[in-house]
């Protein structure tokens, strides 16, 4: 009797596609963590690999930009600094080094599944990891800027205030804005290949619309609007704050309403990267 029941009785297996969080798939992100390590180290080695000063770009190019900048605007330009105890350098740069830490992770990771078409049309693994590996490299970027950073700071003896605890939230948010864009972009980029050609031109124009060169309070009062709806000031001016003693404070309700406007871009840009995943490997 058992056997009988046994023989009709009969295993299901359904397959429904995941909904909600669980499309994310964290937990099978943890488990090629290995891989996105080493994604990205390879990232920085092959950037600078046959280059002759190799690393020293990553420094050197904030470095001329806000010495170009520090020129332009505050010596031709007259643009006022107002009371802050140290040169018109030192505010360009340090808003440099918040802009680069959107924008290198707008670019890079926007162009990341391109860069690997080899990858993603042959082998398996969570398609997220690629921009994630170029969020890393763009860290470790930052970070070796942040040294010199220090190095000017103690060479014209300025120390951080008790703000400098509000750094590693204006960082985060910063990587979270640009992560979030990079995704929209690297999927529609696969479909869309215009996006490749548009997207370097629109960050640089983006960036001279943001407070990188001056504080934002110097800007005309015909075009303060577009300041105050731009996400990235207060996160920039906050980035500022957070590391020059006398920086003067980001518009706190302003700075909510970016750090809002930031998690909504980022999440939308996770899921819209899921949901056209599954499109990559046939388009790419």
């Amino acid at each position: 009797m058992s056997e009988n029941l046994l023989s009709h009785r009969r295993l299901h297996l359904v397959i429904r596609p995941s909904s909600g969080w669980a499309a994310l798939k964290i937990r099978e992100l943890w488990q090629f963590r290995d891989l996105l390590l080493s994604l990205a180290g390879r990232d920085l080695k092959v950037r600078y690999k046959q280059t002759a000063l190799g690393v020293v770009w990553v420094v050197l190019q904030p470095l001329l930009q806000a010495g170009i900048f520090s020129i332009v605007f505050g010596k031709v330009a007259g643009m006022d600094k107002g009371n802050l105890p140290y040169p018109y350098f030192l505010l360009t740069f340090c808003g440099q080094l918040a802009w680069n830490m959107f924008g290198w992770t707008v670019l890079k990771s926007s162009e990341c599944l391109l860069n690997n078409s080899q990858l993603v049309s042959k082998v398996f693994f969570p398609r997220l990891v690629l921009p994630l590996a170029t969020a890393f490299s763009t860290i470790v970027d930052v970070l070796v800027c942040m040294v010199v950073l220090g190095v000017l700071l103690a060479c014209f003896r300025l120390t951080p205030g008790v703000q400098v605890l509000l750094f590693p939230l204006w960082s985060v948010l910063l990587l979270l804005l640009g992560l979030g864009m990079g995704l929209i972009a690297s999927a529609l980029m696969v479909t869309y290949r215009d996006v490749k050609y548009v997207l370097p031109v629109a960050v640089q124009t983006l960036m001279f619309a943001c407070p990188v060169m001056y504080p934002a309070a110097k800007a005309p009062a015909e075009w303060r609007w577009f300041f105050d709806i731009n996400p990235l000031t207060p996160l920039i001016e906050g980035f500022r704050y957070s590391l020059l003693a006398g920086a003067p404070a980001p518009n706190w309700t302003l700075a909510g309403i970016s750090a809002v406007a930031t998690l909504a871009v980022f999440v939308f840009g996770l899921f819209s990267f899921k949901r056209m995943e599954r499109r990559f490997a046939d388009v790419i």
